[in-house]
């Protein structure tokens, strides 16, 4: 007993010392530290770690032990951001990636806001084995968002207008895995209205073709892949090698020639294999070795190769899935009546920009043409709080603004033709009641 009460007295002796500690007597004449500049250049050439110059800091200061407890943690924290820092690593994500572009290079991303993007892709109804079209005008985010989001299990196809491509190198940034990035697709936006000009609509179902729900994706891609030249034996099931055949395609879009038009060249490549197989490894892939001998694994596909004939087959069949504008400098109400026929009946879309005024105006033209329903426009809005421990508040500086969108459903626009000869013949049954 004896023992704990000058404990105690101590504890509270120091306790009401801790208390009675304030910065009153502080002044800041750059006087209270010893330590010079070139002294802490000394001990950074000698070796010396960060904090043992926060530590030396620390016991230079001549007002560091008068300073609260509060004061002196905020004074520590200051010394190690300076001398000590410390870095932590973190897999990129859509949420990161987009918050860091739209504090340093807003006008990239189009001033998208994270909680916009968001917004976008579950207006959208972006998810598993889906097929998007997406028009990405902001350097990419969009369309590495709706990669990141399928997880490798359906497409999306991001298209451009004119001859050259729009960047999406963004999708760097993702580090996605190879799965994600080879189902990234990107193709001009005449070669998918030509497949809606060659009379291939959208949604409607030609001779004995079967609809997206009744059969899977894969198994659909595989029957629409699958080599016509395959001999199979009796005994083996040994299949011969695909015949190469002559395609025209446009050089890469890395390619400088691209930005003065569309070259088409003549070159001898074989038919596209089925992701399947590609997953079973029918095919084999060139075993790379470095110096030293050991297998280096390959290196992963470029995302935005152009897709497969068959891949254009299948969306010319049947559309698709959903749709996703994001093109500040381009006038929407053009792209989106291009757009909107390329898409399967009851697929939604959603449309952003920056400004009210052109979504208004293509909400609008919708509306009379009759191509959509459900059109709404959003505004979306975020606040930040700060939350710790006793304190909790919302952030005062935040940012008000963040664009618009416009949503909707597309549908079956009705045949002017169709609904006259459907009044006639209803004229004409009413008049033989009458005569009977």
């Amino acid at each position: 007993m004896n023992d704990d009460k000058p404990r105690d007295g101590g504890a509270a002796e120091g306790q009401a010392q801790e208390e009675t500690k304030d910065n009153r007597s502080l002044v800041d004449n750059n006087t209270a530290q010893t330590l010079s500049s070139e002294d802490i250049e000394a001990m950074k050439r000698e070796g010396a770690s960060g904090d043992a110059i926060v530590e030396a800091l620390i016991a230079n200061s001549s007002t560091f032990g008068n300073k609260t407890v509060f004061s002196q943690e905020k004074y520590k924290l200051k010394k190690q951001k300076k001398y000590a820092p410390k870095v932590l690593l973190r897999r990129p994500s859509t949420r990161s990636i987009c918050e860091t572009y739209f504090k340093k290079y807003p006008a990239r991303i189009g001033f998208m806001r994270v909680d916009t993007l968001s917004l976008l892709l579950s207006m959208a109804n972006v998810g598993a084995y889906s097929d998007v079209l997406a028009v990405d005008m902001v350097g990419g985010l969009v369309v590495g968002a709706v990669a990141e989001r399928l997880g490798g299990t359906g497409y999306v196809c991001s298209t451009y207008l004119g001859s050259a491509p729009s960047s999406i190198d963004i999708i760097r940034m993702y580090n996605l895995n190879s799965e994600m990035s080879s189902r990234i697709f990107q193709a001009p936006l005449s070669n998918l209205c030509s497949l809606k000009s060659s009379g291939n609509a959208p949604g409607s179902v030609q001779g004995d073709a079967v609809e997206p729900s009744a059969v899977p994706d894969e198994s659909l891609q595989s029957s629409l892949e699958k080599p016509s030249d395959t001999e199979v034996s009796d005994g083996n099931a040994q299949s011969t090698t695909a015949q190469p055949i002559v395609i025209e395609a446009p050089e890469p879009s890395t390619d400088e020639h691209l930005n003065r038009g569309d070259i088409p060249i003549d070159i001898e490549a074989p038919e596209p294999a089925t992701d399947e197989h590609l997953n079973q490894g029918d095919i084999s892939m060139p075993d790379c070795k470095g110096n030293n001998g050991n297998s280096i694994a390959p290196k992963a596909p470029r995302a935005g190769k152009a897709p497969s004939p068959e891949r254009m087959k299948y969306w010319g069949e049947h559309g698709f899935s959903s749709l996703i504008v994001a093109a500040p400098g381009h006038e929407v109400e053009s792209v989106v009546a291009d757009l909107l026929p390329l898409l399967s009946y009851s697929a939604p879309f959603a449309i952003y920009h920056q400004y009210l005024q052109p979504l208004a105006t293509c909400m609008h033209s919708l509306q009379v043409s009759k191509m959509a329903i459900g059109l709404q426009i959003t505004e979306p809005w975020l606040r930040e709080y700060q939350v710790l421990p006793l304190r909790s508040h919302p952030h005062m500086q935040m940012n008000a603004f963040g664009g618009y969108i416009l949503s909707g459903i597309r549908v079956h626009k009705p045949d002017p033709s169709g609904a006259r000869v459907q009044e006639k013949s209803s004229g004409a049954t009413e008049s033989m009641l009458v005569s009977l």
